[in-house]
């Protein structure tokens, strides 16, 4: 494949660090690198956290953590039941 067509990717702000910097620059590359502690300009990830928690909670219920079901039914079912239990422990606590 021409370099031309290559499709290069940025690395993410954990990739910021001299060490990386000068390993592209050797290969004669300038290092498209966010830098750590900037402000992203999208806002993409401020709320990634959210999601992240949510399939930590969903992650305690082992049938969903290995798929065991062929059957997507069955495994939707069981994403519903485990969703209404977590739902029903975080009412349990607020009242």
């Amino acid at each position: 494949m021409p370099v031309a067509e290559r499709r290069r990717r940025h690395p993410d702000r954990g990739y910021d660090f001299d060490k990386y910097r000068r390993l592209l620059w050797k290969r004669g590359i300038k290092p498209l690198i966010a830098r750590r502690g900037v402000a992203h300009g999208s806002g993409l990830g401020k709320v990634r956290w959210v999601v992240e928690r949510a399939f930590a909670w969903l992650h305690q219920f082992k049938r969903l953590r290995t798929r065991y079901e062929r059957r997507a039914d069955l495994h939707q079912g069981l994403l519903e039941l485990a969703c209404s239990l977590i739902c029903l422990r975080r009412l349990r606590t607020s009242f």
